[in-house]
């Protein structure tokens, strides 16, 4: 009888567990960021940045990948008045960047880049 509250436990367990996993999958994309991307920061946690906060932009950048922390942490090169901010941020604080197309958008000024020399490892 002991065994089959066991079992049966285990069981209900396992079938959670592949249920969950089933649900996290499906709605989790694993970033795929690489060394040299171009990718713009979230300003949510920038305390320092003047004016109202319904005001400020959203997203800074773009910076530069200089560095992969594992899957989850990425390290950007910094610049202008951001130099002093610590430059890894989470994955989940970044989107990639991409440039406004000139076609579509032919008042807006395109961003001028310079991109720092990136040490391949």
């Amino acid at each position: 009888m002991l065994d089959e509250v066991k079992n049966h436990s285990k069981q209900s367990i396992n079938e959670a567990f592949d249920y969950t996993k089933q649900k996290w999958d499906k709605g989790h994309n694993v970033p795929d960021f690489k060394v040299g991307d171009l990718v713009l920061g979230s300003t949510l946690n920038f305390n320092n940045i003047k004016g109202p906060k319904k005001l400020k932009d959203s997203y800074v950048g773009p910076f530069v990948i200089v560095a992969l922390h594992g899957t989850n942490a990425v390290q950007g090169e910094l610049s202008g008045e951001l130099e002093n901010k610590h430059p890894t941020f989470p994955v989940s604080l970044i989107k990639p960047y991409h440039p406004a197309d000139q076609e579509l958008f032919p008042l807006r000024n395109p961003t001028s880049l310079t991109v720092p020399p990136v040490q391949q490892n």
